[in-house]
């Protein structure tokens, strides 16, 4: 099958790991050949309860049993997905509270953008240098590094970029300006937490202005940060969020949700304003509603933080400099772009699953399952410590 892999499925790099699966079951992936690869990635943060969550394969077997897709998105009532969009209402604050489901993080983000336009009117668009907010042509325009998508202009017109943590660049959100968009915690730049109320700042300043603060919290959100959303560490309130990955608990999903007052005006001037095929799908809605329900009322979202401490209290190493980001969205920083590399590669050899950031070489990526255990943990830490003493700096 290997050969089959490369020859006729589209590659996103020269050297995937190429891991044949065969199946996955709570925080371990396992091959072809029963080997049992522990998982710190978590399908990058989008299988928050780990793989093959009883309750989310319940709901889903049991929407299969009703119906799949009946209608395009919006016009036929189906209980999965009110029922999602009602239970975020209910645990979001005012007034983030109508939900638009999509098909994926990036297509949120798209509606998001445009659902800011047809708010207030304007065109431009700020966003973060090293964000990371999606690959379609949208959001790769909010995308701040030009490396990655200098092949794909021209993008979108009027964005313009700011520094993330730099009080100074709110002078450049303006009357001209329609929205900011930025990640709650940066992710591909090296889980950059905001500082100083930073985000709050932000958000006093948009409304000076009259623009809108989308934050996306595609990777923050589900519980990751020891809180549903990631926002509600950092003191403040955006107009519109933007969450994917874990929302679906494995399966494919995107969401933007604002005002009721602001997500009306997609419905008019023009009528279809943003539209799908397969947004809200009911089966993924099913899966969705269980992962969300579970994340609630479980004890999932404190034990992030205090597996964070475990993890921080741990992974002490001269060639770790310091370890990033809050809950179990973390990454090691260490001390050279090689020992990063190394690292990873070789704990995957010992079949530990770490990864890679988007930006930030010297970046490994520790988001796990919120439901590993602290044997587990341990157990990969102490092979982390134990790769990193065979290591030169």
């Amino acid at each position: 099958m290997s050969s089959d892999f490369y020859t006729y499925q589209a590659q996103t790099s020269p050297h995937p790991l190429g891991v044949e699966v065969s199946h996955a079951r709570g925080c371990f992936i396992y091959d072809t050949q029963n080997n049992a690869y522990l998982d710190f990635v978590a399908g990058v943060s989008a299988t928050p309860l780990g793989h093959n969550h009883p309750k989310i394969v319940n709901a889903i077997k049991a929407q299969l049993d009703k119906h799949l897709h009946v209608m395009v998105y919006g016009e036929y009532i189906q209980k999965s997905a009110v029922d999602l969009c009602k239970l975020l209402a209910k645990n979001l604050p005012a007034p983030l509270e109508k939900t638009y489901l999509t098909n994926s993080g990036t297509e949120a983000t798209e509606g998001a953008l445009k659902l800011a336009k047809r708010v207030t009117g304007r065109s431009e668009i700020i966003a973060a240098v090293n964000a990371y907010h999606g690959n379609t042509m949208g959001s790769m325009s909010v995308m701040g590094y030009e490396e990655r998508k200098q092949a794909f202009r021209p993008l979108l017109p009027n964005t313009n970029f700011i520094s993330f943590n730099h009080e100074d660049d709110l002078k450049h959100i303006t009357s001209k300006t329609a929205c900011v968009i930025l990640e709650t915690i940066q992710g591909g730049a090296g889980f950059i937490e905001p500082k100083n109320e930073y985000l709050k700042k932000v958000s006093q300043r948009c409304k000076e202005v009259g623009a809108l603060l989308i934050l996306d919290e595609i990777q923050t959100g589900i519980g990751r940060t020891g809180t549903l959303f990631g926002f509600e560490n950092y003191n403040c309130i955006p107009d519109i969020i933007v969450s994917g990955k874990a929302l679906g608990g494995g399966l494919p999903i995107g969401a933007f949700t604002a005002s009721s007052a602001h997500m009306d005006l997609l419905m008019d001037k023009p009528k279809l304003g943003h539209i799908t095929t397969f947004g809200g799908h009911p089966l993924i809605a099913a899966s969705a509603l269980a992962t969300l329900k579970e994340v609630l009322e479980s004890d999932v979202m404190p034990q992030a933080l205090e597996k964070e401490i475990l993890i921080r209290k741990t992974l002490v190493h001269p060639l770790i400099k310091e370890i990033r980001g809050k809950g179990l969205m973390l990454a090691l920083m260490m001390v050279s772009e090689s020992v990063a590399n190394a690292l990873i590669l070789k704990c995957h050899e010992e079949k530990l699953i770490l990864f890679w950031l988007l930006f930030e070489p010297t970046a490994v990526r520790i988001t796990p399952p919120l439901t590993i255990t602290n044997a587990e943990i341990l157990k990969g830490c102490k092979l982390i410590l134990n790769i990193l003493d065979t290591l030169e700096a």
